[in-house]
């Protein structure tokens, strides 16, 4: 049975929503419990592995994408989420994309994290 396009599109958004819940609960977790400095550095080692856990079964279980486009979808929406959601609605300013520990290295390595993942899951296939 063919997988519609529009429910396809559904699938690869819902894994990076998974990706960037996960990213999101441990920034608000850290926040309330932990420095800033501190919860950065937490997020930024983290952030890679739960992408790495979402790709794992993304590519294991429906692979509609490659894994360089996957990477740059997951990482696109939890950019726009981190840009709509997170600096628009909740902090009402964008000095969050002025961090590195942040925001950079974090999309940086969850790029990273989903196309070897996805490259690794496919070369074993």
């Amino acid at each position: 049975m063919k997988t519609s396009t529009l429910k396809k599109t559904f699938i690869i958004l819902a894994h990076a929503f998974v990706g960037w819940m996960f990213c999101a609960a441990t920034m608000g977790f850290g926040m309330a419990v932990l420095p800033m400095q501190t919860t950065l550095i937490i997020h930024a080692i983290a952030a890679p592995v739960f992408f790495f856990a979402v790709s794992l079964v993304y590519f294991k279980k429906f692979h509609f994408t490659s894994p360089w486009q996957t990477a740059l979808i997951f990482v696109g929406f939890v950019i726009a989420m981190d840009l709509v959601v997170v600096a628009l609605l909740i902090l009402k300013s964008f000095e969050m994309f002025t961090s590195l520990l942040g925001t950079w290295i974090p999309f940086t390595l969850i790029a990273a994290s989903t196309y070897l993942t996805g490259l690794f899951i496919t070369k074993r296939a």
